[in-house]
């Protein structure tokens, strides 16, 4: 049997934590705090990196990237968070589901390619300084951000693509706080066996393929560093990787943690685990972008010495 647009189904409803009103409140204030701070910390970073020309660099292009995509994929969500702590059911229309799902599932596609293109950057910077500038050139690293970009946004077209196809019968309560594509799934009435295989597919392209491409650039930049003869020289070649490494541990670490661990089958521990799901799900969507520009300002000498200069130059010009 194949498959038929979906003609009767016009919109979805957003659960949330609509079975615990009492914590809407509170984390209405708190996701809200975050959000201005992932748009203040971004947008600084992003500034600073433009600012200056000394940030001019492969590295810092790469972080400017990446502090934009933390800004478009909260953006792309947390107005819809925040809207459904305000209302015991938030409905959602079927297009205006299929545009915030392609949107964070795009930005979210890019950001794991993106974090394994800078791994690359970094094995170049360590284990062949004196050709990283032969190797880096302009047109390398902003192909390989392209290349992220497009790689997103391509993968989110096809998996989106197909959900739209899919028929939606009468159930449409999305048990989560927005149009995420795995709760979808569950929600539709015919085989997704074309979904699963293409899932499996974007995973091995957007999380697998760059996992192992961070990893092999981490163990060639480990080797490298320990051959380095001076403590002073593995001290700074190690704070060139902190930072992303430690991105990146949060990162995949929360998106393991949230598609791998085992489902309760208990009411009581369905509930519990629902709780468990909310935090799992705020701290991939909301709480790590927040902390990637502290990570990467609060450990950066050179980003720390930009943003100096230019908030001095901001009090020098007003003064005068």
């Amino acid at each position: 049997m194949g498959r038929v647009h979906n003609s009767t189904l016009t919109e979805f409803i957003l659960v949330g934590l609509s079975a615990h009103p009492k914590l809407q409140t509170v984390f209405f204030v708190l996701v809200l705090w975050m959000y201005l701070v992932i748009l203040l910390g971004n947008g600084v970073l992003i500034s600073v990196i433009i600012c200056d020309c000394h940030l001019h660099t492969p590295m810092y292009f790469f972080l400017c990237n990446l502090s934009f995509l933390d800004i478009c994929y909260t953006s792309s969500s947390v107005p819809l968070i925040l809207d459904s702590f305000l209302t015991v059911k938030k409905k959602v229309s079927f297009p205006g589901c299929m545009v915030q799902m392609f949107l964070s599932f795009a930005m979210g596609a890019t950001e794991c390619v993106l974090l394994g293109m800078m791994a690359l950057d970094r094995y170049v910077a360590i284990c062949n300084p004196l050709r990283y500038s032969v190797i880096m050139t302009k047109g390398v690293y902003m192909s390989m951000a392209a290349g992220s970009w497009a790689i997103g946004l391509v993968d989110s077209v096809v998996q989106t693509s197909l959900t739209m196809q899919l028929p939606f019968c009468t159930n449409n309560v999305i048990h989560h706080f927005v149009c995420e594509i795995l709760a979808l799934l569950k929600l539709a009435c015919a085989d997704i066996s074309t979904n699963v295989i293409s899932m499996a597919g974007s995973n091995l392209i957007v999380l697998v393929i760059p996992i192992l491409i961070i990893a092999v650039s981490y163990i060639f930049i480990v080797t490298t560093i320990l051959r380095i003869p001076s403590t002073e020289g593995k001290r700074k070649a190690f704070s060139t990787c902190s930072a992303h490494v430690t991105v990146v541990i949060i990162f995949y670490g929360t998106i393991f943690f949230m598609y791998a661990k085992p489902k309760s089958k208990t009411s009581i521990g369905a509930e519990n685990q629902d709780i468990i799901d909310v935090f799992i799900s705020l701290f991939y969507g909301v709480v790590t972008p927040m902390l990637n520009p502290l990570i990467y300002s609060l450990r950066n000498r050179d980003v720390k010495a930009a943003l100096k200069v230019m908030l001095g130059s901001k009090n020098f010009s007003d003064e005068a």
